[in-house]
């Protein structure tokens, strides 16, 4: 709450700013959503942001990434126009289920959008 000319101000406490860093060197995990016409965009535009050819790996629904890794998905399918880059924060053994797989165990967080150009 604002008082005018007393200089009181009542603001909200404990507020975090989280920057993440993203480690170029850890494997990341590329979901294209079916959308396979746009892998080597999305590819480039993951190179672009530093990492090598060799740690972007196709999402396959019988393997998982590690906590740790990456993922990085094509965003809003099914007209995607830029990367959602989420963190592998926990793998839990699932059965696996449908297209998901053993994916439907794995627990994210967003940090980071990269313009899929």
């Amino acid at each position: 709450m604002v008082e005018i000319g007393s200089g009181k101000i009542d603001l909200v406490k404990d507020i975090k700013i989280v920057m993440v860093k993203i480690d170029t060197q850890k494997n990341i995990y590329l979901f294209t959503h079916g959308r396979m016409d746009l892998q080597e965009k999305a590819v480039n535009a993951l190179v672009s942001k530093g990492f090598s050819k060799e740690k972007i790996i196709m999402a396959l629904p019988s393997k998982t990434g590690n906590v740790g890794d990456y993922m990085a998905m094509l965003w809003m399918p099914p007209t995607p126009d830029h990367i959602k880059i989420q963190n592998i924060t926990k793998v839990e053994e699932v059965k696996p289920e449908g297209m998901v797989g053993l994916w439907k165990g794995v627990s994210k967080e967003d940090i980071e959008t990269i313009p899929l150009e």
